[in-house]
């Protein structure tokens, strides 16, 4: 009870919505992953029929499908459904899920078996509408923004956004103690994700703008070295 405890207080210091421990028990995400844990438990032991069907059963009840091979660490959160899951998907502890995401695989017609979908480092946030895809790595407290489309290597704390994904120059998180970012996405305290295509673009004009600054304050001040 105590290890289901401090799960529970690991989603609610995410999420700010539930009033109380019993009001999250009642969340997608969780049963979902409790399922999950059943599941995975059956195909370790090569039980892959009654393997899927518990993922089915799970799926039809949480709208989240999650296939019994993929490995997932501690204090794993999804909020809210619709979540896509593959077969040799990693994922580390406290990392953060928000809906309508795929870690997804390659092409199978290549015949090539083995590693084909995404690992997701500890302490990720993959925003809404993300597709991550392939055996690539999201590095530790990466941000992956909402609709991002990655499928390259996320480096250590790096924030991405766009289709396809490329970094931002805004700092994602490279200190542990670092506040949590909803969404995964490096905007306003007045984010919301239906006009998250805005906020992102203005995000980043706003960075862009800064370090023009920051560029030409250098420039003026390397015309006065010259002077001198």
């Amino acid at each position: 009870m105590a290890g289901l405890g401090a799960y529970l207080d690991s989603i609610r210091a995410r999420d700010p919505a539930p009033h109380s421990r019993l009001e999250i028990l009642t969340y997608p995400g969780v049963w979902a992953l409790g399922w999950h844990r059943v599941a995975h438990r059956l195909y370790r032991s090569r039980l892959f029929l009654l393997a899927r069907m518990v993922n089915h059963f799970s799926r039809a009840t949480t709208a989240i499908d999650i296939h019994p091979g993929a490995k997932i660490g501690r204090n794993f959160f999804i909020d809210h459904g619709f979540v896509v899951i593959g077969e040799t998907a990693e994922i580390g502890d406290d990392v953060t899920i928000y809906q309508c995401v795929t870690l997804g695989g390659t092409s199978p017609d290549n015949g090539v078996a083995g590693k084909r979908h995404p690992t997701i480092s500890d302490g990720a946030i993959i925003g809404s509408g993300a597709q991550v895809l392939g055996p690539i790595i999201v590095g530790k407290r990466a941000r992956v923004g909402a609709n991002a489309v990655v499928t390259k290597d996320v480096p250590e704390g790096a924030v991405m956004v766009g289709i396809p994904a490329r970094p931002t120059m805004v700092e994602g998180g490279q200190a542990p103690e670092r506040k949590f970012m909803a969404y995964g996405t490096p905007c306003s305290e007045m984010f919301d994700p239906a006009t998250q295509k805005v906020e992102l673009l203005r995000c980043e004009l706003e960075v862009m703008k800064k370090r023009l600054d920051s560029l030409l304050e250098e420039q003026d001040q390397d015309r006065g070295r010259n002077r001198a």
